[in-house]
């Protein structure tokens, strides 16, 4: 019904236009959406991961175990399971089946940026602070790493390193640091950016590098690959984002890397201000892409197809962090560096209550309303109260519009996370509602309190 009153014009456009609402449960460093897009994960400066509902804005679950900022959130296929990186060291895999920790994982520097694999969450790989990326596998009781190359894969260098002294450039690519590790699409593959502005693809099963290109001659700091898995974009030092097609990798390309078209469509920059960009995402489609900037509060919406700047979205007043796009409509949420609160862009949808009959009239003042002849006739009692007792015994459907044929995949409709409908106002902001174990935790504190209130003014008055 809400769908039908929005304006068609309105539900066509494909990137939001004005601020929508906010969301505060401490400071968030980093904020993502599941794929169906029904949760919204946060991560916190204290180290605290924070899941909130999307279609309400409270709380779905709050977690606790790092003890250090979150740097990055990646959610497994089915929406399950959630893995945390963080600067206190560690990755943390949590299964939101009960919102325990499945798995702590150690390592010797702080954890820039960890991504799943799209299809097993018991796999991940991970970027670090000094070190080499690493792939771990979780499946077994023995967790297994495995350290990654970020050289580039010699056959694919560009003359002007080949004309530099081979010691000298190894050395200096030897110093490179990663600082993003990213699933392609099927999971074969894992896509990583250095400091150096190399772009290596390594192959998931054997680890070895099969195919290397230098977008930049600056630090990657940032990357996002699009849902479809055919769009890539990297934030680069040098304040230039960059949109690259990701190729379609068959076995004859790793035999023979030569015949990979790895280049960049589109460059994207500020050539008035010479702006900074903080973190850039793309849209699902891979038609547009959108960035925070650096010192500014500013997020800036470009079409991929001409490259061209659509929309500035405009908001609070405080620079923006870390940005994502919604999966399925035009929503962007960014993350406040200074305060920590999530803001959340959309699109203005006007209601069409004429959607609702023919010859529905919309009206600016009261007016007096004449009734038809025939339309307050008189019902039959006992056959409106036999009617109402028969949709009572009816069995009512509380998912059924998630099941509903063609709003998702089958193979992702195998799990939802429980939460409680204990619904209350949250004690740490007065826009968020907690839905989840900690709402009854303190419905019965509350409720023990006013019962040990109750006892002691029923004392008092025995004693007077």
């Amino acid at each position: 019904m809400n769908l039908s009153l929005a304006d068609p014009f309105s539900l066509s456009q494909d990137y939001p236009e004005v601020f929508s609402h906010s969301l505060h449960y401490g400071h968030s460093s980093c904020v993502i959406f599941n794929r169906r897009g029904d949760l919204l994960a946060s991560g916190r400066h204290d180290g605290t991961v924070v899941l909130f509902d999307v279609e309400t804005g409270g709380l779905a679950r709050i977690m606790r175990g790092h003890t250090r900022s979150v740097q990055s959130i990646s959610w497994s296929h089915d929406g399950r399971y959630l893995l945390s990186s963080s600067l206190d060291c560690k990755c943390i895999l949590w299964d939101l089946e009960d919102g325990s920790r499945k798995r702590v994982i150690r390592f010797e520097a702080a954890v820039y940026y960890a991504e799943l694999h799209p299809f097993n969450h018991n796999l991940f790989a991970a970027a670090i602070h000094e070190d080499h990326p690493w792939l771990v596998d979780i499946s077994t009781p023995k967790t297994t790493r495995t350290k990654l190359s970020t050289l580039p894969r010699k056959s694919t260098t560009t003359s002007e390193d080949e004309a530099a002294p081979p010691s000298k450039s190894s050395a200096s690519e030897a110093k490179a640091l990663t600082l993003i590790t990213l699933f392609d699409s099927t999971g074969q593959y894992i896509i990583t950016a250095t400091t150096r502005g190399w772009v290596n693809i390594i192959h998931t099963a054997t680890q070895t590098t099969i195919f290397s290109s230098r977008v930049t001659k600056s630090a990657i700091v940032t990357g996002r690959l699009s849902i479809s898995g055919r769009s890539l974009i990297f934030n680069s030092r040098d304040r230039i984002l960059r949109t690259v097609h990701m190729p379609a990798l068959t076995d004859e390309d790793i035999e023979d890397p030569s015949g990979i078209l790895f280049e960049v469509e589109h460059t994207y920059q500020d050539l008035v201000n010479r702006l900074y960009w903080n973190h850039c995402d793309i849209s699902p489609t891979g038609e547009y892409i959108c960035a925070s900037t650096y010192m500014n509060h500013d997020v800036y919406i470009w079409e991929t197809n001409k490259g061209s700047l659509v929309k500035i979205l405009e908001g609070p007043k405080e620079e923006l962090g870390f940005v994502d796009w919604h999966p399925t409509r035009p929503m962007i949420v960014a993350s406040g560096l200074e305060t920590g609160r999530i803001y959340i862009w959309a699109t203005n949808n006007p209601q069409r209550w004429s959607a609702l009959a023919p010859d529905f009239q919309e009206v600016e003042e009261n007016v007096e309303y004449i009734e038809k002849e025939d339309e307050f006739d008189y019902k039959d009692r006992a056959e409106m109260t036999k009617a109402r007792l028969d949709r009572e015994d009816e069995e009512v459907d509380l998912i059924g519009m998630d099941d509903a044929p063609g709003n998702f995949r089958e193979e992702e409709k195998s799990w939802t996370m429980p939460v409680l409908l204990d619904i209350e106002e949250s004690s740490e902001d007065d826009d968020v509602k907690i839905v989840g174990p900690t709402a009854a935790t303190s419905q019965k504190k509350k409720k023990a309190g006013a019962a040990a209130a109750e006892k002691k003014g029923k004392k008092r008055k025995a004693g007077d």
